[in-house]
């Protein structure tokens, strides 16, 4: 949690973990938007989760699921195919992930991917489709999809890979974004992982290794004009 908060408030944002069943809604209504994140769980954080996304409909506020490690254990897959039928704005994960939430038979090895953006793309193409939410599917290019139009942005570092967490943190980048521009999640999430690749870019300029990439990320989260991410932003059909 550490790396996803400090990002969201180098990119002006203002987060706030909860995962108490006895305030999550009350979060939810003073939220702009809503990050649900399944790395850890536990049935009371799932209640939670839970919770919090049938607020985030009912409030017509978006909100961004991430299937952290979807096909790693069944439970696991059960509850994000749960998560998904809630009514997800945007879906953030990598290509195991989201074949493994499609149905696909499909091993992850932990959180990481197994296979490249594209080979998921068709099964990020039916989620989006049949459950009327945009899919992000993250890889050395990045897809973005509604289910019949696909962005890509390819800014990015493979360093990044040897961050812990830095896939979290995209997608609360991603559910940040999406908070500003709700009529437009398709867009928002397309740039949001251009904005997160553009400033890894940026920062391994100077980096030396995974621990000065970390700071670098932070610092041109921080630090990037509109015009940088105007001119850098590596996003197309």
């Amino acid at each position: 949690m550490d790396i996803m908060a400090n990002v969201l408030l180098a990119a002006g944002a203002s987060p706030a973990m909860a995962h108490s069943i006895a305030e999550v809604e009350d979060f939810v209504g003073i939220a702009s938007a809503v990050l649900i994140n399944v790395g850890t769980l536990s049935d009371d954080w799932v209640g939670g989760m839970k919770l919090a996304a049938k607020k985030a409909v009912e409030l017509g506020k978006p909100w961004v699921l991430d299937p952290v490690g979807c096909g790693a254990t069944p439970y696991r897959t059960q509850i994000c195919a749960a998560l998904l039928r809630l009514k997800p704005t945007v879906v953030r994960g990598n290509a195991s992930e989201i074949l493994a939430l499609a149905g696909a038979s499909h091993t992850t090895k932990g959180v990481d991917s197994t296979a490249a953006a594209t080979e998921a793309l068709e099964a990020g193409m039916q989620i989006a489709q049949e459950h009327g939410c945009i899919v992000a599917i993250s890889g050395a290019e990045d897809l973005v999809t509604d289910g019949s139009r696909v962005l890509r942005a390819a800014n990015g570092v493979p360093m990044l890979q040897q961050i812990t967490a830095t896939g979290c943190s995209v997608t609360a980048v991603v559910a940040a974004f999406v908070s500003q521009f709700p009529q437009q999640p398709l867009e928002a999430a397309a740039h949001a992982l251009s904005y997160f690749g553009l400033a890894a870019e940026l920062g391994a300029a100077d980096a030396k290794g995974p621990g000065s990439l970390r700071v670098g990320l932070l610092d041109n989260l921080w630090t990037m004009s509109e015009q940088q991410l105007l001119v850098g932003a590596k996003v197309h059909d």
